[in-house]
């Protein structure tokens, strides 16, 4: 079982328009669709309809829109329940797949309900093969909760704790990466550092900055799959267990201790990218818990996440409609 955890989870209402967005302009939308989001969720929606079993864990009242779509979708969870609503996450998609979105910052929740959150965490961990840690934080949070919750899960497992992966973006992710210092030998088992980082380009340049690596641009990155390979390894050698880098419609990078990869995809008629990068890594965790190896858990990432993007709104695509024979895979240097 794989567990995700949104902390800031979303309505996300996607309005296709007919043309390029025109500032400043009325237009009319081709089509408007809604579906539960956040990081997590997205996850869990994509592991579900894969037939993997998962449970999303997340705030929000019982009668809460978010959570109407998740029982709607069959994707089990289990909330905390809270009185402000979730918010609603808009993304305006192109001709072509350009997509513009407008993220609300989220309800605001006081120390005892975040406590009462990781403690849900925990509960719902237990004798999971993963946790998926992911999104943004909601307004009040502090920068290193998923740190936190990393190293309190570790602590609960006593030696058998699931892996954790993280996809989130400016300081909580640097701070996931950097695992918390005060954590160090808690429970005998390192520090809260995931087993997986999922970063795109932008991301993957402000951590390989934090570890240390040359500055490189995001831009650069996408451009050249060895810088990225090289940032990666930076990060991987602070301590992550392995980097799983998107780069777009470059495909994307995984970095371990033992080599490095780069995936791609032919091209295909993008419609939307919200959640694609969500359900690259709904894609590596499915083949990963199959026993496939690193290059082929990449393979399935990015076999998933091209799918997503060939899909309309935020629309997660099953296993039967990746394509990950098509897939090509290079073995990188990482140094």
């Amino acid at each position: 079982m794989i567990v995700t955890f949104t902390a800031n989870p979303s309505l996300d209402r996607t309005v296709a328009l007919p043309g390029p967005l025109a500032r400043g302009e009325v237009q009319r939308a081709v089509s408007v669709s809604q579906e539960p989001g956040g990081k997590g969720v997205n996850v869990s929606r994509a592991l579900v309809a894969s037939g993997l079993e998962s449970v999303a864990v997340l705030p929000g009242a019982d009668s809460d829109p978010v959570l109407a779509g998740l029982r709607e979708n069959a994707v089990p969870f289990v909330s905390l329940p809270i009185n402000e609503p979730l918010r609603t996450n808009v993304a305006l998609t192109e001709p072509g797949g350009v997509t513009t979105k407008i993220n609300e910052p989220g309800p605001v929740m006081d120390a005892d309900q975040q406590e009462a959150l990781i403690k849900l965490l925990l509960e719902s961990s237990r004798g999971a093969s993963w946790v998926v840690l992911a999104g943004s934080l909601p307004p009040g949070f502090p920068s290193d909760f998923y740190a936190t919750a990393a190293r309190r899960i570790r602590a609960a497992g006593n030696g058998s704790a699931p892996l954790i992966a993280v996809d989130s973006s400016g300081a909580p992710l640097a701070a996931a990466m950097s695992g918390g210092d005060a954590g160090a030998d808690l429970a005998g088992n390192g520090s809260g550092k995931p087993d997986l980082l999922k970063p795109n380009a932008e991301e993957l340049a402000e951590l390989a900055a934090a570890a240390g690596f040359a500055a490189a641009t995001a831009d650069e990155l996408e451009a050249d799959p060895e810088a990225a390979a090289a940032a990666a390894a930076a990060v991987v050698r602070s301590g992550v267990g392995a980097v799983l880098a998107t780069l777009g419609s470059k495909g994307a990078v995984l970095v371990t201790a033992d080599g490095a990869w780069l995936a791609t995809h032919p091209p295909v008629a993008a419609v939307s990218t919200v959640g694609a990068g969500d359900s690259a890594l709904a894609g590596y965790l499915l083949a990963h818990g199959q026993g496939a190896a690193p290059a082929d858990c990449l393979r399935q990432a990015v076999a998933h996440g091209a799918a997503a993007a060939s899909l309309p709104g935020s629309t997660v695509p099953a296993v039967h409609q990746t394509t990950p024979d098509a897939v090509t895979i290079t073995a990188l240097r990482k140094d």
